[in-house]
């Protein structure tokens, strides 16, 4: 088993201001001032982290299955307990994938990859935190080639 340590800092930059920086590198503001609302919220950060973490998969899995992906989104909702720490109790992740000819069973298949095998967030959170999943495939059609006729 192995224990892959990740290290992080987050510093104070006044203002109710925070910088954290990840293990990447890149810079990250916080706003702890809920009326300014100038940047994300730790909580914020980590409604789009299982929805990133799930949507990097999934695409990648699609793309490997060479499927017809023109768009793809994740929508996200939490749930938070009333009390305090008022803690995220429910996800919902909504997959929407644009493209054509692309198989239920594909994108079923990948968001189950994703949510049992892969997306360390999601499982970082379940044991707190339900996690459903639904998706939506939208057909695009293929656009339609203009061919010019040939002038003499």
């Amino acid at each position: 088993m192995s224990n892959k340590a990740y290290n992080a800092i987050v510093k104070y930059v006044g203002d109710d201001f925070f910088i954290g920086m990840p293990p990447s590198g890149h810079a990250q503001v916080m706003d702890a001032n809920a009326d300014r609302n100038a940047a994300p919220t730790p909580l914020e950060n980590l409604l789009v982290a299982v929805a990133g973490c799930t949507a990097f998969d999934v695409i990648s899995i699609l793309q490997k299955k060479r499927l017809d992906v023109t768009n793809y989104e994740v929508e996200i909702t939490g749930t938070r307990k009333d009390d305090r720490p008022q803690a995220f109790i429910k996800f919902h992740i909504k997959h929407i994938v644009h493209g054509r000819n692309v198989p239920e069973k594909a994108v079923s298949d990948a968001i189950k990859l994703s949510d049992t095998t892969y997306c360390s967030v999601a499982a970082t959170v379940r044991p707190t935190a339900e996690i459903t999943t639904s998706y939506e495939i939208i057909d695009v059609p293929v656009a339609h080639k203009l061919q010019k006729s040939a002038q003499k």
